[in-house]
């Protein structure tokens, strides 16, 4: 089966086109360009470069959240659009669940960190060895110092992973001897890593209709509003 999975969750925004679970091409930026300039190109190169299009795709992918509310909102658009006059189907996954699929060879606990501003990270905690990845958390948006409260009770190597990695290193690496940030090539979210989430969490593929963007909490103009709403009373 040929994957199409689309990633533009956060900064970064990357393509990639699968065999089931061989990767056969992959398009990855971090330019600080806007991916609504970006995302179409990538896609229409992505394939161009094993000399598929669309039509030869037989599912779609797309990371749903949590991250950037315009780029999760890109990403699910494009994926509708492609994915819905040719009728095939499609699958929603987390965007951490993503990045926890893209760490191999090590064994601990994967903390996946977004920057999610205001001092918080949208993050989830995994369990990894050799044969499997559990997940021992909800996606969660907290404070970097609720999340050191978190993997404080671990004993067993800890790797950091996400835009928010490296945020969380700063604040951890004193207090914390067994917390390690991954090497940066594996650290942003990747495509790639959707298709494996996908595949291994036996998420159905299902009709395009049913994929729609998942916010851990409201957009800031939200909250703000909602701030005002209450020192006025």
């Amino acid at each position: 089966m040929k994957i199409l999975a689309i990633d533009s969750s956060a900064k970064s925004a990357s393509v990639a086109v699968t065999d089931d679970r061989k990767l056969i091409s992959e398009s990855f930026v971090n330019t600080g360009l806007t991916h609504s300039e970006t995302l179409l190109p990538m896609i229409k190169s992505t394939l161009d470069n094993v000399g598929l299009t669309p039509a030869d795709i037989d599912a779609f992918c797309v990371t749903v959240g949590p991250g950037s509310f315009t780029g999760i909102r890109i990403g699910v658009s494009a994926l509708k659009g492609i994915a819905q006059p040719l009728c095939k189907p499609c699958a929603g996954v987390s965007t951490l669940d993503a990045m926890a699929h893209n760490i191999e060879n090590f064994g601990g606990i994967i903390c996946c960190a977004m920057d999610a501003r205001c001092s918080q990270v949208y993050c989830a905690l995994y369990k990894k060895d050799d044969n499997s990845l559990k997940k021992l958390t909800d996606d969660i948006a907290i404070s970097i110092d609720e999340l050191y409260n978190k993997l404080k009770v671990f004993d067993e190597d800890i790797l950091l992973v996400g835009d928010g990695a490296e945020i969380c290193f700063e604040a951890f690496k004193d207090k914390l001897e067994n917390v390690s940030l991954t090497g940066e090539q594996l650290r942003y979210q990747r495509a790639y890593g959707a298709v494996l989430a996908a595949l291994d969490g036996n998420i159905e593929f299902k009709d395009v209709s049913g994929i729609n963007p998942v916010y851990i909490r409201p957009p800031q103009a939200e909250r703000e509003l909602k701030k005002k709403k209450e020192n006025s009373q």
